[in-house]
């Protein structure tokens, strides 16, 4: 067995193993059918053109998964009608099987975040940090994710019971009930190879497209540089029109441009008028200011000389009384003798 058949075997057995859980997972993510079998197509066409990582992954079915729930929870898709995710479950007329029930519908309800760490934790069984692994989050946003959508199916859900219940058993609880679901309809699914096949001319028609859209934009370049000129060409000169010789005739609005200058004149001189009595008007201002200043400088001046003249004239009575009863004290002192 070569390489190559050897490749396609694994493949085949993955996309037998793992077709149909995946699109019944993709049909409660989105509750469409059809949107369910194009994202499980997508995802193995994605893991046949990928398939020497895919190959070496510890988990290739959850590669594979992941691509599916990717494709499956696109918020493009609410562009397109026909691929538009439901509400609702999704069966299409005269399908076969037992009628939508409250489950699918509450799924649905929940956004499509809390919707997938539900499916992937409650539903495949899959660990805490395998599930914040899957779908690129942090293991406590995990857990806020799962507690809020488990909250919203017991509000929506009461008969399962959920109320009141631990975590743990809240999780047994879902994964019972969406075990017991019943399969969706199952839309005609492609075999094996035709995905390989698929996936194969998807990718050289995209090459092909590359390499058509290179070659057209090189023949644009070259068809621009043919009909581009190599060197700037200037214009001829054209030879200036003569003609003959004419008195120039005086010009008009003389009378008007000779007022207009006059005004302009007038303007000039009126404000040279206007700065120099402002400027007087500041000086006289100034001189005033500088009169006001002196005459208040002299009299605090004179002030503080009549305070130090009285000052004086305070100390020099106090010098002369204390002068003359000295004087007073030794009078005394010499008419009694009996004081020596």
């Amino acid at each position: 067995m070569t390489h190559r058949e050897h490749t396609a075997t694994a493949f085949d057995d993955l996309h037998t193993r793992h077709a149909a859980a995946l699109t019944q997972q993709a049909y409660l993510l989105t509750g469409r059918p059809e949107l369910a079998r194009r994202a499980v197509e997508r995802g193995f066409r994605l893991a046949w053109l990928r398939w020497p990582e895919v190959a070496v992954d510890p988990d290739p079915a959850g590669w594979v998964r992941a691509a599916v729930y990717e494709y499956a929870l696109t918020p493009w898709h609410r562009w397109r009608p026909g691929l538009r995710p439901a509400r609702a479950p999704h069966r299409p007329p005269g399908a076969a099987g037992p009628p939508d029930g409250a489950l699918p519908a509450a799924l649905l309800s929940l956004p499509a975040p809390y919707r997938r760490a539900l499916l992937l934790h409650d539903g495949l069984g899959l660990g805490l940090d395998s599930t914040a692994a899957e779908i690129e989050a942090s293991v406590p946003a995990t857990a806020g994710r799962l507690a809020h959508a488990r909250e919203r199916m017991a509000a929506l859900l009461p008969e399962l019971g959920l109320a009141g219940q631990p975590p743990e058993r809240q999780g047994e609880i879902l994964r019972a009930a969406l075990t017991a679901l019943p399969a969706p309809p199952r839309p005609e699914t492609p075999a094996a190879r035709q995905v390989r096949s698929d996936s194969e001319r998807d990718a050289q028609r995209t090459t092909r497209a590359v390499f058509g859209a290179l070659w057209l934009f090189a023949l644009v370049l070259l068809v621009t540089m043919a009909v581009t000129p190599g060197h700037y060409t200037p214009r001829p000169k054209q030879p200036l029109a003569t003609a003959p010789h004419s008195r120039a005739a005086p010009p008009p609005h003389r009378d008007t441009d000779d007022a207009e200058r006059r005004d302009r004149a007038r303007e000039r001189r009126n404000d040279a008028a206007r700065e120099r009595r402002s400027a007087s008007a500041r000086e006289r201002r100034d001189a005033a200011r500088e009169r006001r200043y002196a005459a208040a400088r002299e009299r605090r001046k004179a002030a503080r000389e009549q305070a130090d003249a009285a000052a004086q004239e305070r100390r020099n009575a106090a010098r002369e009384q204390g002068n003359a009863a000295v004087r007073k004290r030794l009078r005394e002192a010499r008419l009694a003798p009996e004081l020596r």
